[in-house]
This record gives structure tokens, sequence and C-alpha cells, in this order.
């Protein structure tokens, strides 16, 4: 006997999602020139510079675009700094800004230890962890935070 479950009885797909800081677009256009330069050497997989804020989360998309913007709603910009570029043990932080530079990063980009930026967005995107090439991670939605006035676009040069 054959049975079959109609869709509307299977429980809602979960993907993996995270939450990401995005920097201002001209200090992601500076990271940008730098991962290139760090690829062009050891290889690796392209992405969007960011500041990962919730990494690799099960839920359904409207749980995920929910959560994120409930967080958001108090939420206000912020400033960061970079406190130094080092490096992970594990494939999505083989070389990262830490929030004592290598002088693999510190060649390409001397100043990039003493980056200050303020973030004022924040982005969902669907990371699905056992894509190492990365190539199916989308961005859902994006938010931009509430003004703090405390914050400043001319925080960001080094």
């Amino acid at each position: 006997m054959d049975v079959q479950v109609s869709e509307a009885a299977q429980p809602p797909k979960k993907d993996v999602y995270s939450v990401w800081a995005l920097p201002p677009e001209d200090v992601t256009a500076r990271v940008k020139k730098l991962m290139v330069g760090l690829r062009s050497e050891f290889g690796g997989p392209e992405f969007e510079p960011h500041v990962t804020v919730v990494g690799a989360i099960s839920l359904t998309e409207d749980e995920a675009r929910d959560k994120l913007k409930k967080a958001c709603e108090g939420l206000k910009a912020y400033n960061v700094t970079v406190e130094k570029v080092a490096t992970g043990t594990f494939f999505y932080q083989c070389v990262f800004l830490l929030l004592h530079p290598t002088t693999e990063a510190n060649a390409l980009d001397g100043s990039v230890k003493s980056l200050s930026f303020p973030i004022t967005r924040l982005a969902l995107y669907k990371t699905d962890t056992e894509d190492k090439t990365l190539k199916s991670w989308q961005k859902v939605t994006e938010i931009t935070l509430q003004p703090n006035y405390g914050v400043t676009a001319t925080d960001f040069s080094a």
C-alpha cells in the first residue's frame, strides 16, 4: 500500500541562516581588495566582507526574518574597531579581522589593523555550511539600524 503525505502535512523547510553586520561601502571596497590579494596567493572562496553577529542557525525563512526584525527594533548603529588580523583553526576563519596584524595582511594593507567604522546595517544571509565554495550563500534581507548620533561616518579612516 502506497501512502503519500500531503504537502500541507510536511513541516516547514529549515535552512541555515547567519546574521552579518555590513561595513560601509568604502570599507567594503577596501576589505575586498585585501581579500583579493590574499585569495590570489592562498586561494579560497569569495564572499562579502562582514562581521558575523549570529552564525549558522537552523530556522525557516519566516522565523529567521522575524527574529532579525525583532532583534533590530531597539538596536542602534554602533562603531567597531579592528583590534588585529588573526588566523583561525577552521575553514570559515582562515584569516579574519578581529575586532596583531599578521605579516601577510599587513603587506597588502598596512593600516587595516587600526581600521574603525560604523555598523549601520545588519543582513540575514542563507549560509549552507556544507557548501565550501560559498556560491550558494545569498542575502535574504537587510535592515538599516536606527541612527546613533554618537556614531559618525568620519571614524572609518585608518
